[in-house]
């Protein structure tokens, strides 16, 4: 469950994983962002040309509904590899990025909005 696995718990669950498989010689940084590329496109494919009717069909569905958790599981398995891997702290690396984001999507101009930070007038 979630809110009882810390993220350090995953890491080690993925590093045990890949190393009861000798695949440390392949999980470099270059291989593990195309891997986390490849998995999220197919992810993505699931719910390419569908309607948002067709989405919500999609979520219901227990068969694809797996499919997707299982696209996810994957994309998330190569992004805590290359943490791991890579001795990156993705706690603080998701908070600094949120604080940046702050900066960058002010509330008061950024609410509602759909825009890149680069398309409103400040």
């Amino acid at each position: 469950m979630d809110n009882e696995t810390t993220i350090n718990d995953l890491k080690n669950l993925v590093k045990e994983f890949c190393e009861l498989r000798d695949w440390s010689q392949y999980h470099n940084p270059k291989d593990l962002s195309i891997g986390i590329s490849t998995e999220a496109n197919e992810l993505l494919e699931i719910f390419r040309f569908k309607s948002d009717k067709e989405l919500n069909v999609l979520l219901e569905d227990p068969k694809k509904r797996k499919l997707i958790e299982n696209e996810i599981a994957d994309v998330f398995f190569f992004l805590l590899r290359f943490a791991q891997m890579n001795n990156i702290d993705l706690e603080t690396s998701l908070k600094n990025k949120v604080k940046i984001n702050k900066e960058k999507y002010p509330t008061d101009l950024f609410k509602g909005s759909n825009k890149k930070y680069n398309e409103i007038e400040k």
